[in-house]
């Protein structure tokens, strides 16, 4: 695989990734070119922007989540029939999972893709200097391999002709330099930049914007150039059909006949969206679809039913802190969301899906389907996990390890039932979230592509369901018509 790429990086948070990496996704765009959006590490708000540059879904590149060995094929599966892939980093260019060395930083993900980085530089309060931050991100790791700087936030001509001479004197290519212009910055707040779907319009009007910045401040011909000086990849695009997920295991319903399942072809599995459930990742609803599900989004602010035929429920992150209000509000769709997990039906929620099935939240009820409340709170929850699944469920059977991400400023109390569904090793032993018949409810967002066998399992047993559903309402009794 030869697709040209470039992984955008910076020494810190805040220099402007992001700023840089939409503003060349949308500029390479609006040349004609098929560009595939990336992000490393486990953010689901910068890919919103990056789909809005590009007009394609946004992916993560997590090696620590989905392991090294997945990140190249990830990576091949999304960029498939581009021109070019951006790939935004994470952090500071060598900062990764804490204790852990270079696992999941910037750097890592540049290594697994054979890609040349850009280094963005926050340059408003420096001149020379700028020659010995660079060389030191340059040296640092001789595989990382750094084909040229943008120089960001500069204050004048003056300001930029040093800047230049200092790189210059270095060896290392200026490929832009872009003026300070906050007209053109994204609002943010608690957990960091606000969601495209909150704010679609004026969010599309700051990608034309970052565009216009970029195609003016950076010299694209030469961007392009070092992107295709990109290694071969060799590997196999990760593809949500693979025969070894088909064989897991799916929990059983009561029916009126022991051995009777009438199983629908594709079980409807309705996933939540719209402005209060922005966290997903495309590669979930890809492995519900290849695992025979119909997936059929909703939006808990507007819609007072869930989709017809729904037997599974998927509820993401987000911020339904937010949309308290609006979410209490709607109580038709809150009853038919009881309704449902009371009947026994598969439910997958994680963080503000946990949060929308909690009896309350900043004291507005919400579903009622867990008997706990959660309020916000100044503490923040951040960072990797190493989770066992503690109790079977419609997701994993009990023993099951995988990898995930906490990320909240809300509190639930209790923090877990009777019946958990994470025991966490690092950075402290705990328990956390909730299993109750076929709800599995927790703080933990994971990445589905490391584990599909979580996809088939879910959908195998949405469909266990509508059929244990069916035979009762048909009086059906144990054999098989």
């Amino acid at each position: 695989m030869q697709i040209p790429r470039l992984v955008v990086a910076a020494p810190s948070s805040g220099s402007g990734k992001t700023t840089v990496a939409t503003g060349l996704m949308a500029a390479f765009t609006e040349r004609g070119l098929a560009v595939s959006p990336h992000k490393a590490g486990p953010d689901y708000i910068d890919p919103g922007y990056h789909a809005l540059a590009t007009g394609r879904p946004g992916r993560n590149l997590d090696a620590f989540m989905c392991g090294p060995e997945l990140v190249a094929p990830l990576f091949a599966h999304g960029s498939a029939g581009c021109d070019l892939a951006v790939v935004e980093g994470v952090m500071g260019l060598y900062d990764g999972a804490a204790g852990r060395g270079e696992l999941a930083s910037t750097a890592h993900v540049a290594k697994l893709l054979r890609a040349p980085v850009v280094l963005v530089v926050d340059a408003s309060s420096q001149s020379r200097s700028v020659a010995a931050l660079v060389h030191g991100f340059a040296s640092f790791d001789p595989q990382v391999r750094i084909g040229g700087v943008i120089l960001n936030k500069v204050g004048s001509d003056r300001h930029e002709e040093m800047l230049r001479e200092a790189l210059d004197e270095a060896g290392m290519p200026v490929l832009g330099v872009l003026r300070r212009a906050p007209q053109v910055s994204a609002p943010s707040r608690h957990l960091g930049l606000v969601p495209v779907a909150e704010r679609r319009a004026d969010a599309l009007e700051s990608v034309r914007a970052l565009a216009d910045q970029v195609r003016a401040g950076c010299d694209l011909e030469a961007l392009l150039a070092l992107a295709r000086t990109a290694g071969p990849l060799s590997c196999e695009p990760w593809s949500p059909v693979s025969e070894p997920e088909r064989k897991a295991t799916v929990p059983s319903f009561e029916a009126p006949g022991p051995e009777f399942w009438f199983t629908p072809e594709r079980p409807v599995i309705a996933v939540a969206g719209g402005p209060a459930f922005t966290f997903s990742y495309a590669e979930h609803t890809e492995l519900l679809a290849a695992a025979g599900a119909e997936v059929v989004a909703f939006d808990p602010l507007h819609d007072e039913a869930l989709p017809e035929g729904t037997a599974g429920l998927v509820i993401g992150g987000g911020f339904p802190e937010v949309y308290a209000p609006e979410l209490a509000a709607n109580e038709p769709l809150r009853k038919a969301v009881a309704e449902l997990a009371a009947a026994g039906a598969p439910v997958a929620a994680e963080c503000a899906g946990l949060l929308y099935l909690a009896r309350s939240l900043d004291g507005k009820p919400m579903c009622g389907v867990l008997d706990a409340d959660a309020r916000m709170s100044e503490r923040l929850t951040l960072g990797y996990r190493e989770a066992v699944a503690v109790s079977d469920s419609p997701l994993a059977e009990a023993g099951t390890r995988l990898r995930g991400h906490e990320f909240h400023r809300t509190v639930i109390e209790p923090s877990a039932g009777p019946s958990a569904a994470w025991g966490f090793a690092l950075p402290e032993r705990r328990l956390e979230g909730f299993v109750q018949r076929g709800v599995h409810a927790s703080y933990l967002h994971t990445h589905w592509a490391a584990v599909p066998s979580v996809a088939h399992r879910f959908t195998g047993a949405a469909a266990a369901w509508a059929g244990a559903v069916a035979a009762a309402a048909a009086g059906v009794g144990g054999d098989r018509p």
